[in-house]
């Protein structure tokens, strides 16, 4: 689930290019001898200009789209993603100095002077002091990032697989605990500590770390189809019958999750059970997630948020028609791939997460995005989804969240008593009819809300249908 960076090859070409073909440009007698007098330079100086600044802008608008394409992982991506802009800034006033002292401007005046020196000088506090405060702010991702996770040593096995459990597919449940495996074995496992095989499935990389933990790229070797394998490790529950209440909750989601069949929703393919690793097989998609558009930055036209929406809301619809909720609607669990078209995922993920876990008190769900309902720990149903994607919806059409604290208690307040802040006052170009979407998907009482997802993705294609191309 990762996204190309071939992007990056055009502008190298244009910045080379730039600084290839400019100076050359700049030597041909007919731009020396010509002389733009409204600006005082002569048409050499101007090539110069003018290759320099594009060599500038293609580093800043270089930056801008590989901030768009690092994922907020809270490691480090979302590091690399906030210094991203400071250190293009900085490099950008270095070099536009450096190219101002060399060609020099005379509009602008002599280099050296006061005024020149104060300019730069400026842009330097300014790009050091915003590069300082973003590596600051997110010195926790980055250490994160460099942690080596607590888990189980794992013995490496330099010959064939060991004997291995036999997987179980979704919507089948374990009629008992797996046996334990004989003393000195061990499953085979690659140099980087991912396993060989899970399953039927040949384990080709890691592809990164989702809500459940480890997600690895595998492929079904029958018919030569891509995987992606989200896993779980079973060995870290030490109570046999929270362990046996895990297994039954994680097959009984694995079996509902695989029963949907939607074209927004990515499909899940086979569960199972393996060398103490819970996991399912699904789709393996190649896409932007949804938290890449989530900044002020970054954010898609109106018409494309409403879509993507009604999108969602369809999918949501479905799978509450089957039974399930999804309790944890967020950007990241939301997918665009090529053609705009939208995936949801994880789908039930979130509860078997926590079904892993042993403190009673914890929440199933982001706490950023959750309803009131779901941040008090009561029963959830499809409204609750609702009311996080109207969470999604605000977020998407502004780059702010319609609530945020700098603690659980208080952000448990906001969501369960402090009204959010009106939609207009971010967006005043966008029909008064999405505010009153916004306003009902975020009723605090559930009876006031939207009653089906459905409803709300018919409202936002309704105002598609008035919105001017």
């Amino acid at each position: 689930m990762t996204t190309s960076w071939g992007w990056i090859g055009p502008y190298v070409i244009v910045i080379v290019l730039a600084i290839l073909v400019g100076p050359f440009l700049a030597s041909l007698p007919l731009f020396v001898h010509t002389v733009i007098r409204p600006v005082g330079l002569n048409a050499s100086q101007l090539v110069l200009f003018i290759a320099d600044g594009i060599c500038l802008l293609m580093l800043w608008m270089g930056a801008a789209r590989a901030r768009q394409d690092l994922r907020d992982n809270g490691r480090g991506q979302t590091f690399v993603r906030a210094i991203l802009f400071p250190s293009a800034l900085l490099l950008i006033v270095l070099a536009a100095s450096h190219a101002y002292e060399a060609h020099g401007i005379p509009v602008l005046g002599p280099p050296k002077q006061p005024l020149y020196t104060w300019l730069v000088t400026g842009g330097l506090i300014g790009a050091a002091s915003w590069l300082t405060f973003a590596w600051v702010r997110h010195v926790d991702a980055l250490t994160h990032a460099f942690t080596r996770r607590p888990g189980r040593r794992q013995t490496k096995h330099s010959g064939p697989p060991a004997n291995q459990t036999p997987d179980a597919r979704a919507g089948v449940e374990p009629a008992a605990p797996a046996p334990a495996r004989p003393v000195g074995t061990a499953i085979a496992r690659h140099g980087g500590g991912a396993p060989v095989t899970l399953g039927r499935y040949q384990v080709l990389k890691e592809l990164g770390r989702g809500a459940m933990g480890l997600v690895y790229l595998g492929k079904d070797p029958t018919i030569h189809r891509h995987v992606a394998i989200k896993t779980m490790r079973l060995d870290d529950i030490d109570s046999a019958e929270e362990l046996k209440e895990f297994r039954d909750r994680f097959f009984r989601e694995a079996e509902s999750t695989g029963r949907l069949s939607h074209p927004n929703i990515v499909t899940v393919y086979d569960a199972g059970e393996q060398d103490g690793l819970a996991y399912i097989a699904m789709e393996y998609l190649e896409g932007t997630l949804l938290s890449c558009y989530c900044q002020k930055s970054t954010l898609l036209p109106s018409k494309q948020v409403l879509q993507i929406v009604a999108a969602v809301a369809d999918a949501l619809d479905y799978a509450h028609g089957q039974g399930v909720v999804h309790r944890d609607v967020k950007p990241p669990n939301i997918m665009i791939l090529k053609q705009r078209h939208v995936k949801v995922m994880d789908f039930g993920i979130a509860t078997m997460a926590s079904a892993s876990k042993t403190q009673p008190s914890l929440i199933v769900g982001t706490p950023r995005y959750m309803s009131p309902e779901q941040a008090t720990g009561k029963d959830v149903d499809g409204r609750s989804d609702v009311f996080s994607l109207g969470v999604v919806l605000f977020e998407l059409l502004t780059g702010e969240r319609p609530f945020d604290a700098e603690n659980m208690p208080a952000l448990v307040t906001r969501i369960t008593k402090a009204p959010h802040a009106p939609l207009l006052k971010y967006r005043q170009d966008l029909p008064t009819r999405v505010q009153g979407i916004v306003d009902r998907a975020l009723q605090k009482d559930i009876p006031n809300r939207y009653r089906h997802a459905s409803d709300m993705a018919q409202d936002l294609r309704d105002i598609l249908q008035v919105m001017p191309r």
